[in-house]
C-alpha cells in the first residue's frame, strides 16, 4: 500500500547563535508572533512551554468551518531541537520537528514536517496541492519574521529591559509586546484602571500606581481612540483629541514627578500632523499643516512637554498608513480589492505607508539609539499615490483595480473623515530613520503585501 504521509522541509539561516535562536522560540509570545497574519487563528490555551507533554490549543477555520487544533510537545533537546505532534485537528497526521544547528557565528533553523490529509486518497486527490501551498506560505512567513526579528536583535544588542506599553492589546501594541518578550525583555502593560495582571501599571489610576513607572527603562505610549471607527461629529472628534492629548499629558506629568525616570518615552503621533500637502515632499523638518488631524497632532506632541522638561528623551513616532491584514487600512481594503475596487477619488493623493513589522522595528531602534529624539517619521522610503497602491494590491490579489470610489461618494458616506483619511495627500520621507541607520524590512509595497497575505512560498530543502 502506498503511504499517504507527505514530507515538507524548509530551512533558513539566522544571524544569531543556536542558543539565541532557540531562546527566541521558547519565550512567551513566540506563538503569537509566528502565526501568519492572514490566518484566522486564536490561541485558546498554552502553558508557554516547549517541554515534553506541554500542550497548545488553537482555534482556526478551514473553508469557513471552525476547527480546534490540539498539539502536544513530544521532543525537547535545547538548544538543538523541539517537536510537536497533533492530537486533534485538521490533519490525519502532523509531526513537526524544529531543528537548530550552528553555522559559524550564525545558526540554521530547519523545519521538518510529516503530514497526512484526512479522508485518505480522496483527501489527497482534492486537497494535496492546497495543503502544500498553505504550509509553504506559512513557513515562508515564519522564517522571514524570525530572521528579521533576530537581525534587529543583532543590530541592537541590548541588556534586558523593562518596557511599559500602553495600548498593548491593540494592533501595534500586541505585536510589539510579543517582539519585546521574544528579544528577552520584560513587558509591563500600561492600563487605565486596576488589572488582575500583576505586571500591569494603572498609570492613570492613582499616584502609587504611577510610581511603578520608576521601575521601567522605557515607555511606549500607543493608546488612543481609533480615528477610523464611525462617522466624525463634535463628540467623536473630542474623544479622538482627548484620548491622545489629555491622557498623554497626564502620563508625562506622572513621569516628570518620578525620582527615577525612564530613559526614553516613544509616544505615537501621526503623519496627519502635516495636513493635506499635495505633491510636496515632507520630512521631520517640515512645518505642521492645517485641519483637524494636524491640530490634534500638534497638541498630542506638545502634551509630552512635561517629560521633555524633566530630562526624559522623547520620540514622537509619526505613524503613516500602517499595513497589516489583522487590522487598520489594509484589512478594510481587502474586500473591495477582491471585487476589483480601484483608486479612492482621483487616486493622485500620496499615501505614506509602512508595514507593521517596520513600525515595531523602528520603535525598538528609537529606544536603542540615545541620539534619537523629537519627531521621527514612521513611513517607508517609497510613498506611493493611491492609484498605484490600489493597482499593486489588486495585482497581489490577482484582481484588476477597475472600479474607483468617487470622492463625492466617499464624502457622502464618511463626511469630513473621507477628506482627512482617504483623500488627503501626504508625501512623507523617513529621513531620521534613514540617517540613524535603521534597516527597513520592507521598502517595496508589492513585496510587503505578498509577505503579509501569504503570496510567498518557502525555499524547500
Amino acid at each position: 500500500m502506498v503511504s499517504l504521509v507527505q514530507q515538507f522541509v524548509a530551512s533558513t539561516l539566522l544571524p544569531v547563535s543556536v542558543e539565541e535562536a532557540f531562546a527566541y522560540h521558547e519565550r512567551p509570545g513566540a506563538l503569537m508572533r509566528l502565526v501568519p497574519p492572514w490566518q484566522s487563528v486564536e490561541i485558546e490555551r498554552s502553558d508557554g512551554s516547549l517541554r515534553v507533554g506541554s500542550q497548545v490549543v488553537l482555534r482556526t477555520k478551514i473553508a469557513g468551518v471552525p476547527v480546534r487544533w490540539i498539539a502536544v510537545h513530544s521532543e525537547y533537546d535545547p538548544p538543538h531541537l523541539f517537536a510537536d505532534t497533533q492530537l486533534k485537528g485538521p490533519f490525519a497526521v502532523w509531526n513537526h520537528r524544529h531543528e537548530f544547528a550552528p553555522e559559524g557565528n550564525e545558526s540554521r533553523l530547519t523545519d521538518r514536517i510529516e503530514y497526512q490529509l484526512p479522508m485518505g486518497p480522496l483527501g489527497e486527490l482534492f486537497g494535496s496541492h492546497q495543503a502544500r501551498s498553505t504550509i509553504s506560505s506559512m513557513f515562508a512567513y515564519r522564517h522571514r519574521v524570525t530572521r528579521d526579528d533576530l537581525q534587529l536583535h543583532a543590530d541592537h544588542p541590548q541588556a534586558p529591559m523593562q518596557v511599559a506599553i500602553s495600548g498593548s492589546t491593540g494592533l501595534v501594541g500586541s505585536q510589539f509586546a510579543a517582539l519585546m518578550t521574544l528579544l528577552g525583555h520584560r513587558v509591563r502593560p500600561l492600563v487605565r484602571s486596576m488589572s488582575d495582571d500583576d505586571q500591569a501599571i494603572a498609570a492613570w489610576q492613582d499616584a502609587s500606581e504611577a510610581e511603578k513607572l520608576g521601575e521601567v527603562d522605557a515607555v511606549v505610549h500607543l493608546a488612543g481612540k481609533s480615528i477610523a471607527e464611525g462617522r466624525w461629529n463634535d463628540r467623536v472628534k473630542a474623544e479622538i483629541r482627548d484620548s491622545r492629548v489629555i491622557l498623554t499629558r497626564q502620563l508625562c506629568e506622572s513621569l516628570a514627578r518620578l525620582s527615577k525616570r525612564p530613559a526614553v518615552l516613544v509616544c505615537a503621533s501621526a503623519t496627519g500632523i502635516y495636513g493635506d500637502r499635495g505633491n510636496e515632499v515632507l520630512d521631520e523638518r517640515s512645518a505642521p499643516g492645517s485641519g483637524f488631524l494636524a491640530d490634534v497632532g500638534r497638541q498630542w506632541e506638545e502634551a509630552c512637554r512635561p517629560a521633555i522638561d524633566a530630562g526624559i528623551r522623547v520620540v514622537h513616532a509619526r505613524l503613516g498608513v500602517v499595513l497589516s491584514p489583522r487590522g487598520g487600512a489594509l484589512q478594510k481594503m481587502l474586500m473591495p480589492a477582491k471585487f476589483c475596487g480601484g483608486a479612492l477619488g482621483n487616486g493622485n493623493q500620496w499615501w505614506s505607508w509602512i508595514g507593521i513589522d517596520d513600525v515595531l522595528g523602528a520603535i525598538y531602534h528609537c529606544i536603542a539609539n540615545p541620539s534619537i529624539s523629537g519627531p521621527v517619521n514612521f513611513v517607508s522610503p517609497q510613498p506611493l499615490t493611491n492609484r498605484v497602491f490600489a493597482r499593486t494590491l489588486g495585482a497581489v490579489l490577482r484582481r484588476p483595480a477597475l472600479f474607483p470610489a468617487p470622492a463625492i461618494a466617499l464624502r457622502k458616506a464618511m463626511g469630513e473623515m473621507a477628506d482627512s483619511l482617504l483623500l488627503a495627500s501626504t508625501r512623507v520621507m523617513p529621513n531620521r530613520l534613514i540617517d540613524s541607520g535603521y534597516r527597513f524590512r520592507f521598502t517595496d509595497l508589492d513585496v510587503l503585501l505578498r509577505y503579509s497575505l501569504g503570496r510567498v512560498w518557502s525555499d524547500k530543502v
